[in-house]
């Protein structure tokens, strides 16, 4: 089932499924036990070798010293990287291309390539309580004498916890909108609550509240109006990524209940010779290769320069079907396992929480296919 990639993407694969499996993966178990948290050495370890490996710069241009990978290597990365669970592959950031069109020199040097070495962190401030959906701001802010008074409250602020900063998104009193980098030490700036969710990750999705905030001009980032375009930006990439994420995350599920199948003797002969166990693993191959062609070619089609709106539905139809394909993978595999696909010292059982947020987060499926119905509706078949 490999997926045809050229000498560099085959190596940028290579590289992260050896950090994924020598590095990563041995330590999910300690990671989940100990709520997410990993001894401080093991984490430093991690983060230092993930940024010598290039990671946290694979979509920055060569001109600011990265990697300016296309979209195909950089899901070959996410896709081996997506193996591992309780997000031990975050133990990075990433400065990602459109930070680079939208901020201004001194914005690069303060706030993007410090998460190219790993001296600085972010975090996104956009969802907020009343909707899911990114068009739905409304947290205001209002112009004052050198910059803006920001007022509103976000939830889901994933990896806050971890972060120095935040790109905020904020609704100007006018209409229209605009993104702000803000410093998480910044006075007004309140953690209101840090709830407890399913998965067991070091990285937390707290709600903060943002009391009449100061911001200065100079952390608007682009244009008064111009800040949902580079939102959008952001969850197109981050919706492709989730994809690859998951077909990782499925590729590693089917492995592991195909090997515990074969081995695993019920009435004399192996569970993988019932036939209600072989079509469970057919289905989840065939939907996994699915999947995997869908994502490798709305990379491709993302390195080939489409039109934008393609692209952005493109990514709402792997996200959509690639996450809703390892929700179900994880479910048969869980039930391939028996009860040990209960136990949390098993990938089976951390995967099946884990993977149920990648329907939901950076828009759920519901929204998925709004835009894909969207575009249909206006473009038709040909036109998506």
């Amino acid at each position: 089932m490999d997926i045809a990639l050229t000498g560099a993407a085959a190596e940028w694969r290579d590289k992260a499924a050896r950090f994924a499996r020598e590095e990563l993966i041995p330590w999910e178990v300690e990671a989940e036990m100990n709520g997410g948290e990993l001894p401080p050495d093991v984490a430093a370890r991690h983060r230092r070798l993930a940024v010598e490996l290039g990671f946290s710069s694979m979509d920055v241009p060569r001109s600011y010293g990265g990697h300016e990978l296309g979209m195909v290597e950089q899901v070959a990365v996410w896709e081996q990287l997506g193996r591992v669970t309780n997000a031990l592959c975050w133990c990075f950031s990433e400065a990602q291309s459109w930070m680079f069109e939208a901020c201004t020199e001194d914005q690069i040097r303060k706030y993007i390539l410090p998460l190219m070495d790993g001296s600085r962190r972010e975090c996104y401030a956009i969802t907020e309580s009343e909707s899911g959906s990114v068009e739905t701001i409304n947290t205001i802010a209002r112009r004052c004498e050198g910059g803006y008074r920001v007022t509103g409250e976000k939830w889901y602020v994933t990896s806050a916890n971890l972060a120095d900063y935040f790109f905020l998104q904020a609704r100007l009193e006018d209409g229209g909108n605009a993104l702000f980098f803000l410093d998480k030490d910044t006075p007004g700036v309140e953690v209101v609550r840090t709830p407890l969710f399913s998965h067991t990750f070091a990285a937390h999705h707290p709600v903060y509240r943002f009391n009449d905030v100061f911001i200065p001009a100079e952390n608007r980032i682009g244009a008064e109006g111009e800040g949902m375009e580079y939102t959008r930006s952001w969850f197109r990439h981050e919706r492709m990524m989730i994809a690859a994420r998951c077909c990782g995350a499925a590729a590693r599920l089917i492995e592991e209940a195909t090997e515990f199948a074969k081995n695993r003797m019920i009435d004399g002969e192996p569970l993988s010779e019932k036939q209600a166990v072989q079509f469970m693993l057919a289905d989840s191959a065939t939907e996994l290769w699915a999947a995997r062609l869908m994502t490798y070619e709305a990379a491709g089609a993302h390195d080939r320069g489409e039109d934008v709106k393609s692209l952005h539905t493109r990514c709402s139809m792997v996200k959509l079907y690639a996450s809703e394909m390892a929700n179900r993978v994880a479910d048969r595999v869980l039930q391939i396992f028996g009860g040990r696909g209960y136990m949390r010292e098993y990938a089976a059982e951390r995967f099946f929480r884990e993977l149920r947020v990648d329907r939901i987060w950076e828009g759920p499926s519901e929204i998925q296919r709004l835009i894909i119905a969207g575009r249909l509706l206006k473009r038709g078949l040909a036109g998506m």
